[in-house]
């Protein structure tokens, strides 16, 4: 039985499995910079280029069907002793751990490049991990399956383009959200925000279709009648009726994972934290937030530790506001798994003199909050790691306004008494910290 798996693995797997390895680790290679951040966010990210996966799949499975027909072998291996069931097990065990295995392979090989930074693994990445190779093994099962019912040139392309129309428009003829992902495994999988998750219900939910769908390429497989065909339809319906029953109805199809915004601090003082999902760029943080708390220090009633901001917009019910004690900052996510741009997080976290106006809601003056770091920090405004010092050569375009603003009221303060340019930024601090108007406080009319 294991060398017929093994020979049967050669001959139909193997093809399939390298096309699909190459396939999706060529393309999550060239958007690293959309999962990089984490496991979750790999995962989701190859979970929405099952839109190409699994046509590739269906495509690959009828193509390998059609390889049997071509070589005459179907009299041959009806005559032999062997059952039936038997060689279509082999069969389907061969393509099906081989397209599997290549979902898994595609995850180890880009996984391999977040690995040293990130530390976040949850269970509900793997599950949405398993659901993916599912997907891909029931699409190449039912392409097998088809491929022998139509042995015909045309009928891996044609089924390929199918495949691609279906998983692309199914889920729009739903109005409901939940309908339309329990549709298409690769529908609503874009990540926003690191601190987003695919809730275990609809993972099995998912899974219990794409199993119906598998069952049903098994029953056509082994079925020599077409009567007997008809009744791959109990599966899918089967699958359909457990999938809606068990999805959630009353939020989207991915929510905020509150453990990965659990923070991860230092052992020693001041404090610094991340969230959980990037606790593996705490040393990379550290250095810059310690800075900024000694920028801080001349301040009256400074902050004395950093927090990295948990806000989402996906999220409102749960908005944090932070105290006057703490700094809150943004952690932006490279291409490379490591901090984007870190020269220029103690600017982001000298912004309003520390002050965090997260969760304000109609948002705070960024050229007074920039103003204010910048003269804290004794360096020009920066934002865009781009923009250099802001002077626009001749034919050049303009920097953006807020930025044009920030540098001209950071001129004024740095022509201000010391003593008379720390009591503007403090106002501006405080206003943060109440969400108030900044307009004005910075300029030479201020009192």
């Amino acid at each position: 039985m294991s060398r017929m798996l093994s020979l049967q693995f050669r001959r139909f797997g193997l093809p399939g499995a390298a096309l699909l390895v190459l396939a999706g680790a060529g393309l999550l290679y060239i958007v690293r910079w959309e999962w990089a951040a984490g496991w979750m966010s790999l995962v989701m990210s190859q979970r929405t280029y099952l839109v190409l996966s699994c046509p590739v799949a269906i495509a690959v499975g009828a193509w390998l069907a059609r390889r049997e027909h071509r070589a005459g072998v179907a009299e041959l291996f009806a005559g032999t002793p062997r059952p039936r069931y038997q060689r279509i097990l082999l069969t389907l065990a061969a393509v099906g751990g081989a397209v599997g295995l290549a979902q898994v392979a595609v995850l180890v090989v880009t996984g391999l490049w977040i690995a040293p930074t990130a530390r976040y693994l949850p269970g509900e990445a793997i599950a949405a991990a398993a659901v993916g190779a599912l997907a891909v093994i029931a699409s190449a099962w039912l392409g097998l399956a088809l491929g022998r019912l139509a042995p015909t040139p045309v009928t891996a392309p044609v089924l390929a383009v199918a495949g691609l129309a279906a998983i692309l428009a199914l889920p729009m003829a739903f109005h409901e959200d939940w309908q339309s992902t329990l549709a298409s495994p690769a529908w609503g999988m874009n990540q926003f925000i690191e601190f987003q998750t695919v809730p275990g219900r609809v993972s099995a939910a998912q899974a219990i279709l794409a199993a119906g769908v598998a069952a049903a390429a098994v029953v056509l497989l082994a079925a020599g009648r077409w009567r007997t065909r008809a009744a791959a339809l109990l599966p899918v319906a089967l699958g359909l009726a457990l999938g809606v029953a068990v999805m959630p109805h009353d939020h989207r199809r991915v929510t905020i994972d509150p453990v990965a915004q659990r923070p991860v601090c230092t052992a020693d003082t001041p404090r610094v934290c991340v969230a959980r999902a990037h606790a593996g760029l705490l040393d990379e943080v550290t250095p810059h937030a310690r800075q900024a708390l000694a920028l801080l220090a001349r301040l009256p009633d400074p902050p004395t530790s950093a927090v990295e901001n948990t806000n989402t917009y996906l999220d409102e019910n749960t908005i944090v506001r932070y105290g006057a004690d703490t700094v809150a900052f943004d952690v932006e996510v490279g291409a490379d798994g490591h901090v984007e741009h870190p020269d220029l997080l103690l600017h982001r976290m000298l912004d309003a003199a520390g002050a965090s106006a997260a969760g304000c809601p109609n948002g705070f003056d960024v050229a007074a909050g920039m103003a204010a770091g910048a003269w804290l920090s004794g360096q020009r405004p920066v934002r865009d790691p781009d923009a250099g010092s802001y002077v626009v050569e001749p034919g050049g375009t303009p920097p953006p306004s807020d930025d044009v603003e920030a540098t001209r009221l950071w001129e004024g303060l740095r022509k201000l008494p010391e003593a008379e340019a720390l009591a503007r930024v403090v106002a501006v601090r405080e206003a943060a910290l109440e969400c108030g108007d900044a307009s004005g406080l910075l300029d030479g009319d201020a009192r």
